[in-house]
């Protein structure tokens, strides 16, 4: 079955080229301090999240539990939730999942703390906890020194808690395309870490793990001598965000779609914001440069002098992989043009089993 025999819209993982991305990534990391625990956002495949433990990867990074639980679910043992998880509800089900791997929470506040480890104490099992520091995005996490070796030193001794290191995610950097800009802020941040490093460590508290980084900075984090862990994600497939920042890695991902109308000046695709996330930035059709672009909800238009008629088939180049990837139910492999065989059609286990409201 080739490509254009999908019904469209549909994604489709070129195979070739995103082992080729992971092979570059874990060769950009090899020898060096930090290890990759890319994120699981990006493709919600807990197939290609084996393949990536299998390059070398020490774990995995998701956003929330029920991402968690399907990586638990196909085996994956170390896992890192990179957010808060405050509802009881969740909370109840966050310690019993950590009976089952090393699973690591982030956590910015004290009272959220003490919830995880009455849950832990109740399940009779151990959650590690990374706290976050702000580092510029304005989200989540602690301000100050102070503030975070209070959290700290609390963690360490509630029952069923384990602090083990510093969330320190600089997403504000992710897409800085001013590259100088980009490395002096990444080089005043890392001087942050080692001032709270060492304001902790005189204090009695050391922390194992300092976790963070993203595709945009995977370059500079690469040298770190303060982070222990790369979370970066879009490495794999990439998109049309992060193709502006020359990072060095493929487009692996495609929008297959159908042109529904056609005209002088002006193309018609079958796909619009419920297909193609442009949160960060617009899709492009493949060897077509568009004057213009226009997204409703279930059509992109594209203006410029083309040669596309009706029925024609086209790949498209997410704005923002990750985002898009959400709003699809299946992935299909492809090598060659061809549907691979041994995993034509993913359904994605967070989304099927159990919805996208988790």
């Amino acid at each position: 079955m080739k490509i254009r025999d999908l019904e469209t819209p549909a994604l489709v993982v070129q195979q070739d080229k995103m082992e080729r991305n992971l092979s570059r990534m874990m060769m950009l990391l090899a020898g060096k301090k930090p290890k990759l625990r890319p994120h699981y956002k990006t493709h919600k495949s807990p197939h290609i999240a084996a393949m990536q433990i299998a390059a070398g990867a020490k774990g995995i990074t998701c956003s929330k539990l029920s991402e968690a639980e399907d990586l638990a679910d196909y085996g994956i043992h170390d896992i890192l939730i990179a957010n808060q998880v405050v509802q009881p509800q969740k909370i109840a089900r966050l310690a019993y999942l950590a009976g089952r791997c090393h699973l690591t929470v982030c956590v910015d506040d004290i009272e959220n703390a003490r919830a995880l480890s009455h849950a832990a104490a109740l399940a009779g099992t151990t959650i590690h906890c990374y706290i976050e520091l702000e580092l510029g995005m304005r989200r989540c996490g602690i301000d100050d020194f102070e503030s975070f070796y209070h959290l700290a030193q609390t963690i360490d001794g509630l029952p069923g808690l384990s602090y083990d290191g510093i969330q320190a995610y600089a997403g504000n950097l992710s897409h800085e395309y001013d590259k100088n800009l980009r490395e002096v802020t990444t080089a005043e941040n890392e001087q942050r870490l080692r001032e709270l490093i060492t304001y902790l460590e005189a204090r009695g508290v050391r922390s194992r793990e300092v976790s963070g980084g993203s595709t945009g900075t995977a370059y500079l984090k690469a040298g770190s001598k303060i982070y222990t862990e790369l979370q970066a994600g879009s490495f794999m497939f990439m998109d049309c965000a992060y193709d502006r920042m020359h990072v060095g890695f493929e487009n692996a991902l495609y929008a297959v779609c159908t042109v529904i109308s056609a005209g002088p000046g002006r193309f018609v695709i079958d796909a619009g914001v419920k297909s193609l996330s442009p949160d960060q930035d617009l899709p492009r059709v493949v060897g077509f440069e568009a004057d213009a672009v226009s997204l409703s909800e279930e059509h992109t238009a594209f203006y410029g002098k083309h040669d596309f008629k009706v029925g024609d088939t086209v790949l498209v180049i997410p704005g923002h992989c990750c985002a898009t990837v959400n709003l699809y139910d299946h992935l299909h492999f492809v090598r060659g043009g061809e549907l691979s065989p041994e995993m034509e059609i993913f359904q994605k286990r967070a989304v099927v089993s159990r919805g996208k409201a988790q």
